[in-house]
């Protein structure tokens, strides 16, 4: 057995430094952060350098009091990069699955961005700190289900990397308040459980799916972006037996989301 596949199978997560090529990570973080930028003129009036963190960063809380609305289907717009969706079937990716124990990996749901902040919060809420969970219970795929997370930046405890529980992938799966996103698990796990992880740009987290994690603390004024990539193995028995189960619904809006719209001399002027 290859040390990736022992060390998941035992731990239920595998760091690796330097996994990724950097200029990928700096693909996908650069198209986000220009998708929010041309909302942030169109709202603040200003234009910002993305490559200035803390005035870009300002800027994107400013965005986010001034139009939550907007600055929540800009959120959404960012997870459909094209750089985003290559990197989740890259080849170097698919074979990375295949050495964890996925002999047939798949895309168990569509990649994901984060942006994690206590100032990107409305009333109090704690959806950008996300308490013990396990994935699974989100996605109910095959047992040997796994997840890659990084961050787009370095990221420490000071910027809430994910804590992690060593060897828990191998307790059940726990109860939980909700199967969402916010819902956390109920039993009493003990803070001193958890490992902190630290990253810089180009590592990569491999974990399973039943994994218990948490989101560090992010004390610091910036931003933790993070991508979330998740898989299935549909060589796995269980999951060929329960039919290849798909627990996320995507489903479009039954109303138009901007009502009269479009009017028929707009699209003559797309189409002249």
């Amino acid at each position: 057995m290859n040390s990736i596949r022992k060390q998941f199978n035992e731990e239920g997560y595998v760091l690796l430094r330097q996994f990724l090529d950097k200029s990928l990570v700096a693909e996908i973080y650069t198209d986000a952060r220009k998708i929010f930028a041309q909302q942030i003129k169109r709202v603040t009036g200003r234009s910002v350098d993305i490559d200035d963190r803390d005035l870009f960063e300002a800027a994107m809380f400013e965005f986010f009091e001034k139009d939550f609305n907007a600055f929540v289907n800009t959120g959404k717009t960012v997870q459909h990069t094209f750089s985003l969706h290559r990197l989740g079937v890259d080849p170097q990716i698919g074979e990375l699955l295949k050495e964890a124990g996925l002999s047939s990996p798949i895309i168990g749901a569509r990649p994901a961005m984060q942006f994690n902040s206590r100032f990107l919060s409305k009333d109090g809420s704690k959806h950008w700190k996300l308490d013990a969970h396990q994935d699974w219970r989100t996605g109910q795929g095959s047992l040997d289900s796994a997840v890659i997370w990084f961050p787009m930046v370095d990221a420490g405890a000071d910027l809430g990397a994910l804590q992690v529980i060593p060897g828990s992938h191998k307790w059940g799966l726990k109860e939980s308040s909700t199967s969402g996103y916010q819902g956390g698990i109920t039993s009493d796990l003990g803070e001193d459980a958890f490992v902190q992880t630290t990253f810089e740009t180009g590592d990569l987290l491999l974990f399973s799916a039943f994994l218990i994690h948490q989101s560090g603390n992010n004390i610091t004024n910036n931003i933790r972006w993070s991508v979330q990539l998740r898989y299935n193995n549909l060589d796995e028995p269980t999951f060929i037996e329960r039919g290849y189960p798909m627990a996320y619904i995507y489903k479009p809006e039954t109303d138009l989301v901007t009502p009269d719209f479009p009017t028929l001399s707009q699209l003559e002027t797309v189409f002249q």
